[in-house]
Order: structure tokens, then sequence, then C-alpha cells
């Protein structure tokens, strides 16, 4: 699929500096930030999720614990 991006000036000065480091396109520095970011973002989804269902699991335990 393609896409048009607009960056700020000073991003696409950073990310053409960055490909020329790495030797690759800001196209392929582009795609690595998006797939990165999806799994980051799966990865928080998840341990929110983990984070409420252990909340709800002990709830008991921690409201004794707090009261301690």
């Amino acid at each position: 699929m393609a896409m048009t991006v607009r960056l700020p000036e000073e991003t696409d000065a950073q990310l053409s500096e960055l490909a020329a480091r790495r030797h690759t396109s800001k196209h392929a520095l582009l795609i690595e930030a998006a797939n990165r970011f999806l799994r980051e973002e799966v990865t928080t989804d998840q341990a929110v999720t983990i984070a409420l269902g252990v909340a709800d699991r002990y709830s008991e335990l921690l409201k004794k614990l707090e009261d301690a």
C-alpha cells in the first residue's frame, strides 16, 4: 500500500541522518519503527490485561495488605 507521510523538517533531517548511518532508506526505517510501535502496543495491552486480572483475582489479599 502506498502512503504519503509529511514529517516536520527536523524529524525528516534526523531520519535522513539515521538512514545514512545505518546504510538504509528512510522508508525502511519508517517500516521498522511502525512494526516496533505495533509490537510494543500489543505488549502494553497484554500487560494491562494481566495486571487487571491479578488485581481482580487478589483483590481481597490486596485489601488486607492495604489495611495492615
